[in-house]
């Protein structure tokens, strides 16, 4: 905890600061996939080029993720919490005003790039302010505004859409940057690691280059397949840099992320528990938003409209955890929050393309209910055994998690529907279920109706089985923290 008084008066209202600017690395995860289609025409963009759009951010997120977290332990939390948000708001403006698909690209990479500054520095401040007896609350809320932005996203990105041209989504980042600026500057406090030792480049260079291989090798299993010879070779190359890495870190003096740490198992067993939530969160919410548009023809803002109650499951999941976990402990409430998550993703077998909105919203509620139960113990968890001199390195670990675990979700659940849904429909309409809409579209009539019809019903069908292997996944994920993660857990110790 901060030992400055005022600082200690201040620290719900620095709370409000951090999450005001993890609001903004919520919302840009997903709020740009409503406006893909007016970018398409925009730029005149190819299917790959849209990908890139989105992924690029993505990619450069994660892969610097470490390093970011590494710097802002030895330079200051606060400064790069604040590089950060003044990047990001150059690269929004410079977004906004981009002539080309490829301009685009790379400032949404620079925007990445910010966006690992910033979050990891969120939560290696919540460390510093809040004593210990505070810190699980104050976690809760910081968990619940990470899932708030990515389900807000669609909705504020269809409802900006319907008014304002695709430049929008850009430029609703530059007040909330600032506002998050100029209080910060005198909310938030600087602290850093006391004795940070020698820069560990060679790790640094190790770590950026095993996440990025692994992150482009999951982004390209989608359009490519598995099997593909680049993707292959992509988690091959991965595996073989992050045993190097490991293999480095373990031999120099001042390592970039102490693997001490995962020999504790509310660190290594914590994590995958926050994975595999964002890997059901980010595959689900990637499916769903898919299933509400084609499948019920709902608009980009209809569509929006209906993920809100992920937004409210996930600040009410995360809030009520953590009372939750002070009376029947956390193993419980991270293992009954995947559980849950399990369950509600389990009944998309019975799902159907006529669901009523009150049921879908209950599902959507449910769903992110769980998730939130699950993910503010686990980031507890996590932070809890990391020594505070290293939150910034600890932080970044718990968001790389989230990042990949992510990622994985969205290939590994599209992956899965996709090949179903190819399985059941035949010819051009076998593509994707947007295709099938096209077609149907422009055959019309009797014979247009019958093929959207079929198509929805496919997707709905390939949809059930998607989720249910995410729900398999949780499942097994609930059994692993019931076994191995105890309820509470000693901080790890720097040795001098």
């Amino acid at each position: 905890m901060h030992a400055d008084p005022v600082v200690h008066a201040r620290r719900w209202k620095t709370l409000f600061v951090l999450s005001l600017s993890l609001l903004l690395i919520g919302l840009d995860n997903t709020v740009l996939n409503v406006a893909l289609p007016t970018l398409q025409t925009h730029f005149s963009a190819s299917a790959s080029t849209l990908q890139w759009i989105v992924d690029a951010y993505l990619l450069a997120f994660a892969g610097v993720l470490l390093t970011m977290g590494t710097l802002g332990d030895r330079f200051g939390r606060k400064r790069a919490l604040q590089s950060g948000l003044v990047l990001f708001g150059l690269a929004s403006v410079l977004a906004a005003l981009a002539s080309t698909s490829g301009q685009l690209i790379v400032l949404r990479a620079a925007m990445g790039v910010a966006g690992a500054m910033v979050m990891p520095a969120t939560l290696s401040v919540i460390m510093d302010v809040f004593p210990r007896h505070e810190r699980a609350k104050a976690i809760g809320i910081w968990s619940a505004t990470a899932g708030v932005g990515i389900g807000l996203g669609p909705f504020i990105g269809g409802l900006l859409l319907e008014w304002l041209p695709w430049s929008a989504v850009f430029w609703l980042n530059v007040p909330i940057i600032v506002v998050a600026l100029v209080a910060g500057r005198t909310l938030v406090p600087e602290s850093r690691d006391p004795s940070p030792g020698a820069f560990d480049l060679v790790g640094a260079g190790l770590s950026i280059a095993t996440l990025v291989t692994a992150v482009y090798a999951i982004i390209e299993a989608t359009p490519r397949g598995w099997t593909d010879p680049l993707v292959l070779s992509g988690f091959a190359a991965a595996v073989a840099l992050g045993a190097a890495f490991v293999v480095w870190e373990r031999r120099v003096a001042s390592p970039m992320l102490p693997l001490r740490f995962f020999s504790d198992p509310s660190f290594t067993v914590a994590s995958l528990g926050i994975a595999l939530v964002f890997f059901a969160l980010m595959g689900s919410v990637f499916a769903f938003t898919q299933f509400l548009q084609f499948a019920h023809g709902y608009s980009a803002l209809e569509a929006g409209a209906m993920m809100l109650p992920l937004a409210l499951g996930l600040v009410v999941g995360s809030g009520g955890s953590t009372k939750l976990a002070e009376r029947v402990g956390r193993t419980r409430v991270i293992a009954g929050g995947l559980v849950g998550v399990a369950a509600v993703l389990s009944t998309s077998l019975l799902w159907t393309p006529e669901m009523a909105p009150p049921l879908l919203a209950l599902v959507t509620f449910g769903l992110a209910l769980s998730m939130g139960a699950a993910m503010a113990p686990a980031t507890d968890a996590v932070m809890g055994a990391v020594p505070e001199s290293k939150a910034g390195v600890g932080s970044a670990m718990s968001d790389v998690t989230r990042q990949v675990g992510g990622a994985l979700g969205v290939a590994v659940i599209g992956s899965i529907i996709g090949s179903a849904y190819s399985d059941d429909v035949s010819g051009a309409a076998g593509e994707s279920i947007g295709a099938a809409h096209a077609e149907a579209a422009a055959l019309g009539g009797s014979a247009g109706e019958q093929l959207a019809a079929t198509a929805s019903r496919a997707f709905t069908d390939a949809l059930g089985l998607g989720l249910t292997a995410a729900a398999a996944v949780a499942l097994a994920g609930a059994v692993l923290v019931a076994v191995r993660l105890p309820s509470r857990a000693a901080p790890v110790a720097v040795p001098a």
